[in-house]
This record gives C-alpha cells, sequence and structure tokens, in this order.
C-alpha cells in the first residue's frame, strides 16, 4: 500500500523522540534529519522536503510545549500540521455551475494514467450526490477507448456520448453538449485521449477543445506509481493548458507516495480524488488532514466512518445487531460481514485507517505482511468452508456432525482439521456475544467481569 514505507519509517524516528524527556536542538536537528532522508526515499519532491524540515525545525526547536503533550509528542504534532499544509491544509471539492447551468469537466492525463476509468468513478461518486452525468468519448486514437467507456457509463448509471469512426474530439465535445441538453444531464464530462508522452499535438488537442467548449473544471489524472515523474507532467500540463485539480490513480498499488505529498507544493493545484482499487466505486474524496495522519501511523477513523456509512446496509447493520445481543449470530450472518468488509476495501484496507495498528505489528513485519497472513489466506479459506456448507448447516450450527464436516472440508479444498478449528472458533465467539449484554453496565459502558 502506498505510504507504507515511509510511515514505518517515520514511526521509528518519532518513537526515540518520545523517549525523551528533553529535546536538545540537536535532537531535533538528528530526527528532521532521518526525516528528510524517509521523504526523499518516498521520492518526495527535494525542494518540497527542504522547505519541509525547515519550518518544521523553526516550529519544533524552542517550541512551547502544550499542556498533556511531552516534547516529542509535541514535534510530531507539528510534523502532521505541516504535512497537512503541505497537501492543501483544505479539502477541495469539485465546483459545479448554479442552478440549472450544466458543469463540463475534461479529464487529461498521459496514456495509462487512468482517464477512462476515472472519469466513471467521479460519474459513481456524483450519481450518488443525485447529479445526472454524461460521459464523453473524445480519445479517438486508443482502439478500446470508446467501449471501455461506455461499457462504464452503464456501470455508474450515467448516459454515454460518442461518434464511433470520428476523429475529431472538438466535433464530439460540441455535439455532447446538444445531447446533454436532450438527456438533462447536469454535468458533462469529457474524458480525452492520452500518449506516452507530453508532446505539442497532445496539448493542442486539448486547447482546441477547451476553446470549442466552455469547460469549467479540467482535471489531471496522474499515476501515483510514476512517483516524482507524476510532479513533473501536473507542472508541464498545467503551464501548457492550466488544470484545476489533479486526481491520483493507483494509490492502493506499490506507490512511495512523493506524489501526493508533492504535487500541490509545486503546482499550486489541488488533489480532489484518489483511485484507491480497481473498482468504480474505489475513489476517494483527497482529505490533506485524514492522508497526514495515515501517512504519520495515526489511522483515519473518519474515512472509516465515512466508508462503512457508504458501504454498509444500515437495515442490515441493525438486523445483525440484534443478533449480537442475543448471540444469535450464524454462519450466514458471518458472510454477510465478510461481504461488508469487501465493500469497504477489505481487511487491509481498515486495518490501515485504525490508529496505532503500526505499532502493534511484529517486529519487522509490515500491514501488507499482515493482511496476506489474515485477509488473503485466513480468511479466504474460512469462507469457502462456510459456503461449503448447505443454508439449514449455516443457519443452524448445530447440525454439524463428523460426516457433515468431512463434506464440507472436501467441498472447501481444506484438512478436517481446518474445518473443525474454525467451528470452534465460531461457538466460542459466539458465547463472548451471549455474555456481552451481562457485561455492560448503565447507560451502555463496559463493566469488566471480576
Amino acid at each position: 500500500m502506498a505510504f507504507e514505507s515511509l510511515t514505518d519509517k517515520l514511526q521509528n524516528v518519532f518513537k526515540s523522540l518520545r523517549g525523551k524527556g528533553r529535546l536538545t536542538e540537536a535532537d531535533v536537528k538528528a530526527a528532521l534529519k532521518e526525516v528528510k532522508m524517509a521523504l526523499l526515499e518516498a521520492d518526495v519532491n527535494f525542494k518540497v522536503v527542504k522547505q519541509f524540515v525547515k519550518s518544521v525545525e523553526e516550529r519544533a526547536v524552542g517550541a512551547d510545549v502544550m499542556n498533556g503533550l511531552n516534547p516529542g509528542q509535541m514535534v510530531i504534532k507539528i510534523v502532521n500540521e505541516e504535512m497537512t499544509a503541505l497537501m492543501g491544509s483544505e479539502t477541495t471539492e469539485l465546483k459545479f455551475e448554479p442552478g440549472q447551468s450544466k458543469t463540463v469537466i475534461m479529464m487529461c492525463g498521459l496514456q495509462g494514467s487512468g482517464k477512462t476509468t476515472s472519469a466513471a468513478k467521479i460519474a459513481a461518486k456524483l450519481t450518488k450526490k443525485g447529479k445526472k452525468s454524461l460521459l464523453v468519448a473524445c480519445d479517438v486514437y486508443r482502439p478500446a477507448a470508446f467501449e471501455q467507456l461506455r461499457i462504464n457509463a452503464e456501470k455508474v448509471s450515467a448516459d454515454f456520448f460518442g461518434i464511433e469512426g470520428e476523429k475529431d474530439p472538438v466535433k464530439i465535445a460540441s455535439a455532447a453538449m446538444d445531447a446533454a441538453a436532450k438527456n438533462n444531464d447536469n454535468v458533462i464530462i469529457i474524458d480525452t485521449a492520452g500518449r506516452l508522452q507530453i508532446d505539442d499535438v497532445l496539448m493542442d488537442e486539448l486547447k482546441n477543445i477547451k476553446e470549442a467548449v466552455t469547460v469549467h473544471q479540467t482535471l489531471l489524472v496522474v499515476d501515483a506509481m510514476t512517483g516524482q515523474e507524476a510532479v513533473n507532467v501536473a507542472g508541464v500540463f498545467n503551464d501548457k493548458i492550466g488544470i484545476d485539480g489533479v486526481v491520483l490513480s493507483k494509490m492502493d498499488g506499490d506507490a512511495r507516495g512523493g506524489a501526493a505529498l508533492s504535487v500541490k507544493a509545486v503546482t499550486g493545484k489541488p488533489i480532489l480524488f484518489v483511485g484507491m482499487g480497481e473498482k468504480l466505486t474505489d475513489m476517494d474524496q483527497f482529505y490533506p488532514d485524514r492522508m497526514a495522519s495515515r501517512i504519520l501511523g495515526m489511522g483515519d477513523v473518519l474515512s472509516l466512518i465515512d466508508k462503512a456509512a457508504e458501504q454498509i446496509d444500515a437495515d442490515k447493520e441493525k438486523e445483525m445487531s440484534a443478533k449480537l445481543k442475543k448471540g444469535k449470530f450464524d454462519f450466514e450472518d458471518y458472510l454477510e460481514s465478510m461481504n461488508q468488509m469487501k465493500k469497504m476495501g477489505g481487511l487491509t484496507s481498515v486495518m490501515s485507517m485504525l490508529p496505532g495498528m503500526g505499532g502493534m505489528l511484529p517486529k519487522g513485519a509490515s500491514m501488507a505482511d499482515i493482511a496476506d497472513q489474515v485477509d488473503d489466506k485466513k480468511m479466504a479459506r474460512s469462507e469457502a468452508i462456510v459456503l461449503s456448507m448447505t443454508k439449514a448447516e449455516r443457519q443452524d450450527p448445530d447440525l454439524i456432525n463428523p460426516s457433515r464436516k468431512h463434506r464440507i472440508a472436501k467441498g472447501a479444498g481444506v484438512d478436517i482439521s481446518e474445518v473443525n478449528r474454525f467451528i470452534k472458533q465460531f461457538r466460542e465467539a459466539q458465547k463472548m456475544m451471549k455474555q456481552l449484554p451481562n457485561m455492560m453496565g448503565k447507560r451502555g459502558r463496559f463493566k469488566l467481569p471480576f
């Protein structure tokens, strides 16, 4: 996952600071030297790193320690604030034209950056907000672009416009405005062609579209996997055609994170969204303060709450809560909880947003190591075991006798011992859930059982 290496290194730096009762100027400088190296290794722009370290040092040396904080915590607080400022301080959202006016958004970027997918992801987010979007296919060079955008538009319940065989993107964009008026679309998202590298033909094409159509927001999609090069691309696009914001794609991959920390400082343009997966729902609003907290290993509970509110079915959640209180949680409920977890990005995503998870890992282990063991292996096998049960067995675990266990193990492709272990753990969890109501005091406060 993005930032994992940077987070680990910064946490090691801060551990050494927390152990000191009083920080000298030499302590601060030594720690910031490590921070500087960690940021450079994360592919953050060297000028940005230099200014960042200078700003932190100026505030940290001789800073008054706030009540409730030790000197080490004070430095962490300053680093958090400066990192948030580096990425834009405030969250920037898409701006829409007032009233019934249509808002035109043009997507641009290099080939392979994820423009077409990002266009559909934005349309999906806007659909949830009650906007009616039209996705326009203006990439006339990549053979699959037209069909890819058409299929994605259907998946996210957006309208689609394209002219097969037309080689002039300006004509397509102009005709799309008439189509939007007929469909009563209030947001038009234009997907443009990319190139393997920046060239004058590409820039002229984008300029011509902007001259023919009133574009209200020009969004540049950059691949976070390209690191510092993504920032250089953003700078050139901003100079040549002018951009209003950046979409960082593939942030769920093995990105070092330098682009997210550098792009605002270098271009002056904010990051609006980050792509966190391949699904058309895997795009998050970019919150500088939340991202800074995640980078520093403080978690991101607010984003976790947002994800839960967006993905979890409220009625099913109430039903499951009622079952938990009565201790009647069965294997059907287990499957439902697994599905809810997947909707939220899987256990890896949830764990990465919980505060302090990094500090709880075994020495030398990373979040990816834990996720590999728990998410991909154990959870997948547990789900296979449950899916090998009949519906009656899932609803009434007491039906599962030795002969049924053998059948389940064979169906799941696991050893019988693994089925026994899983069912035993499940029953222990059921017992614990039955005890929970008795362990709650007045007003729902937790009461120790001794």
